[in-house]
């Protein structure tokens, strides 16, 4: 089953949302400060650039060229991607925030 039209266009643009939105977060949780990394915030940022690399991935995956009839694999890879750089980041907040 193909996806349909306009779902490269939207799942690139969500990646980028939640790509900056991550940046964001990185810069109001304090990644600059000039005091010493402890070992949560090294694990924070870990699980935060990830996520980033899941994210940043998603565009390239969604518009890697197929088979002309073939099924839209490279979409259910960029889709399941999308979810795991988006599970990543928001896994990143939540132990921020926790802990």
């Amino acid at each position: 089953m193909l996806s349909p039209q306009g779902s490269v266009i939207a799942l690139s643009s969500a990646s980028a949302t939640v790509f900056s939105l991550g940046i964001v977060f990185l810069g109001y949780w304090g990644i600059t400060e000039p005091s010493g990394w402890t070992g949560i915030d090294r694990f924070i940022a870990g699980i935060a650039l990830l996520g980033f690399a899941f994210l940043g991935l998603v565009p390239w995956m969604a518009t890697s060229p197929v088979e002309p009839d073939a099924s839209d694999a490279k979409i259910r890879v960029a889709r399941r991607m999308f979810v795991a750089g988006v599970g990543f980041i928001w896994l990143a907040i939540v132990v921020a925030v926790v802990i």
